[in-house]
């Protein structure tokens, strides 16, 4: 959540994976974390078996975690901000929050207050569902532990209120004093290998590297001297902004790389019709995609160990990766490629190796300055590390916030975009399997995880299945506003009644088929894990 990148690390994790195991209490929100993260699913589970750590869940289905958990907040989807202000309302109710924390180190704090004040447990029940016993029992677990950590991942930002649900987060442990010690703290789980590091980079469309803003007139000049060219200070377009502009012909070429947009964005119809309309649609990538299969031009790239360079991951720690085989065919690693076009199109990019590439990173990007190859060499280092001494930073905030004091935030719960009603009853969230990735470009190839999940299941709770009259392993039909997938039923109680859940990984079952494309007002993430949605036997 690049909005949050002031107060809370641009939306990297405060702390560490490695404190997780010897917290107090972990709280998990919105995250399959045994299945989207599995190596820090372990050190949950690890934590909780033989170290005592205590751990909330709070997520609408009965995930794995659950079987671990010392109480789960079973709300209905796209409540969050209810909940947490539910839990706060009880914590400052019942004075269980950090007095003098708040009074040091935060602002903010009376405007929380009395837009909590409302959110009584059994408010809140009525809104989410989620009992106000339990709802107490959470808020007075977390409240009094010496050291708790918040854990969340898409559930919590896949919303028209995803940036509210980051901020409900941080509310909750600065309320508590849980920022800036170790063991505490809000840690976004991000998504994929180098989603952290991309974002550092820039790859985000109102910062430069460091999240320093293309608005910021210093900032912009800096980076003008160091690449030698006039930059603009305009913010640009995130993903879907960007398909729906070129839907109205403003954009006329889009270049894709990584990412497969006709699988994994939001309304698919829609998608394929506005890259219709382009000029141009160039595509690079390791495979042939969906989207690639799309393309006027495909461009072939080396994969992670074809190539050298580095990976920042969930805990801000910048890694080397090394080339352990020759790339196929043409393919080349994406900095040479793009240095190439570059370069073809009248701006030299003349760099000779991916080491080079990275000495310019630590010059202008400051939380990097200290970092080189060789001091990576066997271990990596958790930025900020700021001179060629820092050691690197476990954890965020220590003795102040990045942005001075801490801000609370006031927010009043909304409901989702699109809620079922009698032509489409049922609710559809969507989310990932343990053995497939993202869009299936890479596992879907390999036999392993393709002989452990072969094709997407729609969860459906029993008593759903006999309302509308559909069996364990039966085809069903699922159609939104949007459109319509068949897929086998898989009759479970993981999935609340009123609620059908599917993975994203299968082409042939294409949820964002049906998914809604409305955004996030300042994130601008889609709502993918909340629709309206019919049922019926295909």
């Amino acid at each position: 959540m690049a909005g949050l990148a002031a107060s809370f690390g641009s939306g990297a994790m405060t702390n560490s994976i490695d404190e997780l195991e010897y917290t107090d209490l972990i709280l998990a929100a919105g995250t399959n974390t045994t299945e989207n993260h599995p190596v820090i699913g372990m050190k949950v589970k690890r934590a909780v078996k033989q170290h005592g750590t205590k751990l909330i869940v709070i997520d609408p289905r009965g995930i794995d975690l659950v079987k671990y958990a010392d109480i789960w907040l079973c709300q209905k989807p796209g409540t969050d901000v209810a909940v947490f202000n539910g839990l706060m309302n009880v914590i400052i109710a019942e004075g269980l929050h950090a007095k003098g924390y708040i009074a040091e180190r935060t602002e903010g704090f009376d405007a929380l207050k009395t837009a909590v004040t409302k959110y009584t447990p059994e408010y809140v029940e009525k809104i989410s569902g989620v009992s106000a016993e339990d709802l107490k029992k959470a808020a007075r677990l977390y409240a009094k532990a010496n050291k708790a950590s918040i854990i969340y991942a898409m559930g919590i930002t896949q919303h028209i209120s995803g940036t509210d649900n980051v901020k409900s987060t941080a509310n909750l442990a600065m309320l508590c004093g849980n920022i800036g010690i170790e063991g505490g703290g809000v840690n976004p789980l991000r998504g994929q290998n180098n989603v952290q590091g991309a974002c550092d980079m820039g790859g985000l469309p109102d910062v430069f590297p460091a999240y320093q803003q293309v608005a910021n007139e210093d900032a912009r000049k800096k980076f003008e001297t160091a690449w030698g060219a006039t930059l603009s200070g305009k913010h640009g377009l995130t993903i879907v902004e960007i398909m729906n502009a070129a839907g109205r012909g403003d954009i006329k070429a889009i270049y894709i790389m990584g990412e497969n947009p006709l699988i994994s964005d939001p309304d698919l119809h829609h998608i394929k019709k506005e890259l219709q309309k382009l000029d141009l649609l160039v595509v690079q990538d390791i495979f042939l995609t969906e989207t690639a299969e799309f393309a006027d031009v495909v461009l072939p790239s080396a994969s992670f160990a074809e190539k050298d360079g580095t990976f920042t991951n969930t805990e801000r720690r910048v890694q080397r990766i090394r080339k352990v085989v020759n790339a196929p065919g043409e393919a080349k690693p994406d900095w040479e490629i793009i240095a190439g076009i570059s370069t073809k199109m009248g701006y030299p990019m003349n760099y000779s190796s991916a080491k080079e590439i990275f000495e310019e990173i630590a010059k202008v990007t400051p939380s990097y300055a200290g970092i080189s190859y060789e001091r990576i060499e066997k271990e990596g280092i958790q930025w900020p590390c700021p001179t060629p001494e820092h050691q690197g930073t476990k954890f965020l905030h220590k003795e102040k916030f990045s942005r001075g004091l801490g801000l609370f935030h006031a927010i009043e719960y909304i409901p989702p975009a699109e809620l079922p009603d009698k032509e489409y009853p049922l609710i559809l969230s969507t989310g990932r399997v343990l053995y497939h990735y993202h869009t299936g470009t890479m596992t879907r190839r390999a036999v392993g995880p393709s002989e452990r999940c072969p094709e997407s299941l729609i969860e459906i709770h029993p008593d759903d299945a006999v309302k509308f009259g559909v069996n364990d392993g039966q085809m069903v039909k699922v159609t939104s506003r949007r459109g319509t997938v068949e897929a086998k039923a898989q009759i479970t109680q993981k999935s609340p009644q009123g609620t059908i859940f599917m993975n994203f990984h299968f082409a042939e079952a294409a949820v964002n088929l049906l998914t809604n494309p409305v955004l996030d007002p300042i994130g601008k993430i889609p709502e993918y894990k909340v629709c309206a949605v019919k049922l019926e036997a295909a």
